[in-house]
C-alpha cells in the first residue's frame, strides 16, 4: 500500500514539524512518522467499513419500505440486486477485515452514521444506479465493475468525505489518494472466491520500507548542520532566510539519500524529490532544487563521495 514516494512525503512532513518546533528530542519527529504512517491503515479500514455500512444503509431502507402501512406492490417486492451485490457481501462476510475494524476501533459510521446515509443517498441518486438497477439480476462481473465505479466516480470524490476525512486527522488528506488507488486496486482484482486476506494489505511492502522512513528521518535530522552547509555552499547568491522552509527540508533529505543510501539510484532521489516539491511546495522549487541536486551530483561524482552499489545506480 504505502510507496516509497509516500514514505519520503511523510518524513518531509514530520521533519518539518520538527523544524517548527524546535525542539532537540529526536524522539518525538520519530514517534509522529510512525504514528502517521499507521494511521494511515486506519484511513483504509474506514473506507472499507463505509461499504460494508453502506450496504447495511441499503438494507434497512428497503426494510423500512416493506413495513409501511400502505406499502406499494415496489415496496413489498423490491429490487434488491444492490443489498445483495456479491462484492459487497464479501466485504461483509470477510472474517479478517471484520477483526481488523474491531481491533483499530473502526466504529465512525456508527457514531457518524449521517455520513452514511449522506454516501448513500448520493449513490442512488447517480446514474450508475440507475442503470445498475434496470434489471433484477446480475453476474459477479456486473457487480464487481459497478462497485468499482461507485467507489471511483460517487465516493472517492464525495466532498461530504473529504471533509469528514479532513476533520478528522489532516496527515489523512495526504494518505487519501494512495488510499483510495489500493481500493480500487483490490476491487478489481477481486474474484468470487477471493480469500479474507485480500483486503487485508500489508501497509509496509516489505520491513526495508519501514527501516527507510526510520534512518531516513533520523540520518536527515542528526546531519543537518553539515547538510545545510552542503546547501548553503550551492546557494551563495541567496539568503537563506528567503528558500522555503519545504524546498530546505527536501533538499537535505535528498542530499542525505544520495550520500547515506547506496542502493538507491541517484536518478531516483532526484526524481522522487522534484516531483514531491511540484506537488508541496512552490511552482518554481522543482527547478530551485533541481538545479542545486545537479551541481552537487556532479561534485560527488568529480571526488568519488557517491558510494552507490550496484549496476546503473549512477
Amino acid at each position: 500500500m504505502l510507496s516509497r514516494r509516500h514514505i519520503r512525503v511523510k518524513v518531509m512532513q514530520s521533519i518539518y514539524a520538527f523544524k517548527q518546533a524546535e525542539n532537540d528530542d529526536l524522539a518525538k519527529p520519530q514517534k509522529f512518522l510512525l504514528f502517521s504512517i499507521d494511521n494511515m491503515y486506519n484511513l483504509y479500514l474506514l473506507l472499507m467499513a463505509l461499504l460494508i455500512e453502506v450496504q447495511k444503509r441499503a438494507e434497512s431502507d428497503l426494510q423500512k419500505k416493506q413495513n409501511k402501512y400502505l406499502a406499494t406492490q415496489e415496496d413489498k417486492n423490491p429490487n434488491r440486486k444492490f443489498v445483495n451485490n456479491e462484492v459487497l457481501q464479501l466485504l461483509a462476510g470477510n472474517t479478517l477485515l471484520k477483526d481488523q475494524l474491531s481491533a483499530f476501533k473502526i466504529n465512525n459510521w456508527q457514531l457518524d452514521n449521517e455520513y452514511v446515509d449522506v454516501v448513500f443517498k448520493s449513490i442512488v441518486k447517480s446514474h450508475l444506479y440507475a442503470t445498475y438497477m434496470k434489471t433484477r439480476t446480475s453476474n459477479f462481473m456486473e457487480d464487481k465493475e459497478f462497485i468499482v465505479d461507485i467507489f471511483k466516480e460517487v465516493i472517492a470524490p464525495h466532498d461530504k468525505l473529504y471533509e469528514y476525512i479532513e476533520d478528522k486527522y489532516l496527515t489523512w488528506l495526504d494518505d487519501l489518494p494512495t488510499v483510495n488507488t489500493t481500493i480500487l486496486k483490490l476491487l478489481r482484482k477481486t474474484k468470487p472466491h477471493t480469500a479474507d486476506g485480500h483486503f487485508v494489505p500489508k501497509l509496509y511492502k516489505d520491513a526495508d520500507d519501514k527501516q527507510f522512513a526510520i534512518d531516513l528521518l533520523k540520518k536527515t535530522v542528526l546531519n543537518s548542520a553539515v547538510l545545510n552547509k552542503e546547501i548553503e555552499h550551492k546557494t551563495k547568491n541567496w539568503d537563506t532566510d528567503r528558500i522555503a522552509t519545504v524546498d530546505f527540508v527536501l533538499l537535505q533529505m535528498a542530499i542525505c539519500e544520495l550520500k547515506e543510501f547506496p542502493s538507491i539510484p541517484v536518478k531516483v532521489t532526484i526524481n522522487e524529490y522534484l516531483e514531491i516539491a511540484k506537488e508541496y511546495s512552490t511552482s518554481k522549487s522543482s527547478i530551485f532544487i533541481n538545479g542545486i541536486l545537479d551541481k552537487l551530483v556532479k561534485e560527488y561524482q568529480e571526488t568519488n563521495i557517491l558510494n552507490k552499489t550496484g549496476r546503473g545506480l549512477l
